[in-house]
């Protein structure tokens, strides 16, 4: 009998998940396999609002199985996993928002941080960082402690009226990760059902590029409000990006909006020696610059040719969030530890984090 089971679970590993190069078993949604005398009962969790992605794969079974075992009465059923541990569940947290893209490189963890840091100035905001191989919330926070751990739940970190949460704060000591899928998988899992976070308006999840086993298991497990995809106007990035947002369309999470990242290069400055600005014209490649009454003065200059952020949020029939520049006072926050949104200065980047904000809520 055993080796029956064997045998029909290997069979089942030749049946992917639906638009997805990933078959059903290493998906994890066998739940059980019942064979009695001659009846083989295959039993699915699937966490899916998609009618058609169950009827398929439902099909897909029966089929392949007929094929081999067709002395044998087979069903299909799906059943509804109760919770191991419903007290650790989000249902505590009102908007859960991926900040994705499957592109490395393209400043999500810097998008993500901020947006958080913009939205606690009114509401209750965590930040999960789900990248496991180069999580980059430790130094963009300076912090570097360990999680405190009570009745085995992580608690999170606190700071700026914030909670965090990453797995840099486990694996404090800059070593290399190497694991495999599952092991990713079930880490990640523990984030999810071991982290007591408090009663929160908003989670933002931080994910690493690509869309394997971190991005499978956080659709799978979670319900998510939806998802926020970042890029920035090169075609290369645009190309992996793309991919990124499909696979949330593929699994019914919706997509908020996209937000174009290095946009422009920003530079500022001020001038001097002069008491009246009123009469002082500044171009800049043929455009106009606004000069305020103490002679600042801010503007962009354009270094990559890509179309961006508009392409991908008018082909997914999004809105286009904002545009964010090249700023050489944000990259210095993000590695000092210091959010960007939280200083005293009046600049394009600040207006967009604002108005990125303000378009979730929305």
């Amino acid at each position: 009998m055993n080796d029956l089971k064997k045998n029909i679970i290997e069979e089942l590993k030749k049946i992917n998940y639906p638009e997805f190069n990933r078959d059903i078993i290493s998906f994890g949604i066998l739940k059980d396999l019942v064979i009695e005398e001659n009846k083989i009962k295959v039993l699915l969790n699937l966490k899916t609002n998609n009618d058609s992605h169950k009827q398929i794969i439902k099909d897909s079974i029966l089929n392949l199985l007929s094929k081999n075992y067709d002395f044998l009465d087979i069903s299909v059923d799906f059943i509804k996993e109760v919770e191991e541990n419903p007290g650790n569940s989000l249902t505590n947290i009102k908007n859960i928002i991926a900040i994705a893209s499957c592109k490395g490189g393209v400043g999500k963890s810097t998008v993500a941080l901020n947006l958080a840091c913009e939205l606690s100035k009114n509401y209750k905001v965590g930040l999960l960082d789900l990248d496991i191989y180069g999580p980059s919330l430790p130094t963009m926070i300076k912090n570097y402690e360990q999680p405190k751990l009570v009745d085995n739940n992580l608690i999170p970190f606190e700071k700026y009226g914030m909670e965090f949460m990453s797995f840099g704060f486990i694996n404090n000591d800059n070593k290399s990760t190497i694991w495999r899928g599952p092991m990713v998988a079930r880490m990640t899992q523990q984030f999810f059902d071991n982290v007591n976070w408090s009663d929160l308006d908003f989670l933002l999840i931080d994910l690493p590029p690509g869309t394997g086993d971190i991005q499978l298991t956080l659709v799978q497990k979670i319900a998510l409000t939806g998802a926020i995809i970042v890029t920035t106007p090169q075609d290369l990035s645009l190309i992996d990006v793309q991919k990124g947002s499909d696979m949330f369309r593929k699994v019914n999470v919706p997509i908020i909006g996209v937000v174009e990242n290095m946009s422009n290069y920003s530079f500022r400055g001020q001038i001097s020696g002069i008491k009246d600005f009123s009469s002082i014209n500044l171009f800049f490649e043929d455009q106009k610059i606004n000069i305020d009454n103490k002679g600042h003065f801010e503007t962009s200059m354009s270094i990559f040719s890509g179309k961006g952020g508009a392409e991908e949020s008018e082909r997914l029939g999004v809105p286009l969030l904002g545009k964010l520049n090249i700023d050489t006072h944000l990259s210095f926050c993000s590695d000092n530890g210091t959010p960007y949104v939280f200083e005293d200065i009046n600049t394009h980047n600040m207006k967009q984090f604002c108005n990125i904000s303000k378009k979730i809520i929305d």
